[in-house]
């Protein structure tokens, strides 16, 4: 079991031909992905070659999906065109749409987002993130295949360093599905999406969720874990030195007065009953310590 991916999921790649597009279908395939299909608009007709497999290119998705039955998009287009290709993405009815692409101008966002929940039929990954990772199933979007392996932690992250560096650090006991929703002020999925997946998924047991400054999307997801998850769940949020008023990293990570503070997060996650590490390291700690008390 995993949430938003599977080894049935059958993904096609937008920009396949492109450089970013060609490395990571080469990665994507080689950690046991199903690709079907690449899109590149004017190069429908083509193939691409990777991992000895023929990768079919379309012109269009709606091409690509009567061809093939894909049902996961992975965006990998330059930023101007990123929201030309979800909106593409939501009118083939695709189901699974994970944007990679970074620096997608925040009203091009905010279009294709209000467009999927217009439509209801394409769940949105992103933008700006690394994607998601069910290991030894599928592996949509960026993050390195070979750092854990399969296991019963979930893990929800804002951050695609701290992603890799958590599933690193917890490589040995594995996750039932790692999933990075990117740090831009606009998202599609949110850490309460995955939090409640995680907490209908039987074969997850705990959950790792990191944040990070800026916005109240922690609290708001304090909120929900107090009210809805039963499940035990550690939370790391980056930021504890960031100075007042500066963005950080992120495009949303961004303080203003006590809004937003990693101290005011990790206030709320614990009165919800969220073991709160200051570091990554110490997150993966009180983890292993969950894991050993069940």
């Amino acid at each position: 079991m995993a949430i938003y991916i599977n080894e049935k999921s059958r993904v096609l790649v937008q920009g396949i031909t492109g450089a970013e597009g060609t490395k990571h279908t080469n990665r994507m395939l080689a950690s046991g992905t199903e690709i079907v299909a690449g899109v590149t608009p004017g190069k429908g007709g083509q193939n691409v070659d990777a991992q000895g497999r023929t990768i079919p290119v379309f012109g269009s998705v709606g091409e690509a999906v009567a061809e093939t039955g894909a049902d996961v998009s992975v965006v990998f287009v330059p930023p101007k065109f990123a929201k030309a290709a979800v909106i593409e993405t939501i009118d083939a009815g695709v189901p699974l749409c994970v944007v990679i692409t970074e620096g997608i101008p925040i009203h091009d966002t905010a279009n294709f987002f209000a467009y999927s929940q217009q439509k209801g039929d394409t769940r949105i990954i992103g933008p700006n993130c690394p994607g998601l990772i069910t290991p030894g199933q599928s592996n949509v979007g960026i993050i390195p295949a070979n750092i854990a392996m399969p296991g019963r932690i979930g893990l929800v992250s804002k951050s695609g360093t701290l992603t890799y560096q958590m599933m690193f650090e917890l490589r040995d006991i594995g996750f039932s599905t790692a999933v990075g929703i990117g740090g831009d002020p606009i998202i599609g999925t949110t850490h309460i999406d995955c939090l409640e997946a995680f907490e209908a998924d039987p074969d997850t047991d705990a959950i790792v969720m990191i944040g990070e400054i800026g916005g109240d999307a922690e609290e708001r997801a304090a909120d929900y874990i107090a009210k809805n998850v039963t499940k035990p769940v550690v939370g790391y949020v980056a930021g504890f030195t960031a100075p007042e008023g500066k963005t950080m990293g992120h495009a949303g990570a961004i303080v203003s007065g006590s809004a937003g503070t990693a101290a005011a997060k990790q206030e709320a996650l614990e009165a919800a009953g969220v073991k709160v590490g200051k570091t990554p390291s110490a997150t993966a700690r009180l983890m292993r310590e969950v894991i050993e008390s069940l």
